[in-house]
C-alpha cells in the first residue's frame, strides 16, 4: 500500500513540474493543481493510511487513523479549488486582452501568420485597420 501511495505521489508531482514550467497558461494552471493534490495525497499518508482500521476512536480500539492530516486535507482541497477557479478566471482575462496564452504574456512567433495585407517589412500599411481581441475592445470603448 504505501509503495501504490508513494508512487502516486511521485507521478503526480513529476506531471505538475513538467506542467508548471510548460509556457502556457493553461497547462501552468494544470500543473499547479496536479502539486497540489499530490501534497493532499502526501498529507494522507503522513497521516498512517491504513486499511480496515475504523477512523475515528471507539472502545477497545488501540489503533486508529490521525483525523488531522484528514482535516487539513479537506481544507487545503476547498482552498485549492477557489484559488484555481480565481486563476483560471485571470488567466482568461489575460488571455482576452493580449490575445496569447503564453505565460510571459508575448505571443508566440509559430502562430502568427503573416498577414496578407502587410509589405515586406512585416509592417501593416498604415490605412489598416487593427484586428484582433484588443483592437475590438478598443473599438467598443
Amino acid at each position: 500500500m504505501e509503495f501504490l501511495v508513494a508512487s502516486a505521489i511521485a507521478v503526480l508531482t513529476a506531471g505538475g513540474v513538467y506542467l508548471s514550467l510548460r509556457g502556457r497558461t493553461f497547462q501552468v494552471v494544470l500543473g499547479m493543481t496536479m502539486l497540489s493534490y499530490a501534497v493532499n495525497l502526501f498529507l494522507f499518508a503522513i497521516g498512517r493510511l491504513v486499511v480496515d482500521r475504523p477512523p475515528l476512536f471507539a472502545k477497545g480500539v488501540t489503533d486508529h487513523a490521525d483525523p488531522l492530516p484528514q482535516a487539513l486535507v479537506l481544507t487545503a482541497i476547498v482552498i485549492t479549488f477557489g484559488m484555481t477557479a480565481l486563476v483560471v478566471i485571470l488567466s482568461l482575462r489575460s488571455f482576452l486582452e493580449s490575445g496569447s496564452d503564453q505565460v510571459d504574456g508575448i505571443a508566440d512567433p509559430s502562430d502568427d501568420t503573416p498577414d496578407a495585407t502587410a509589405d515586406e517589412t512585416g509592417a501593416p500599411p498604415s490605412g489598416a485597420v487593427p484586428s484582433g481581441p484588443t483592437a475590438e475592445r478598443e473599438a467598443r470603448q
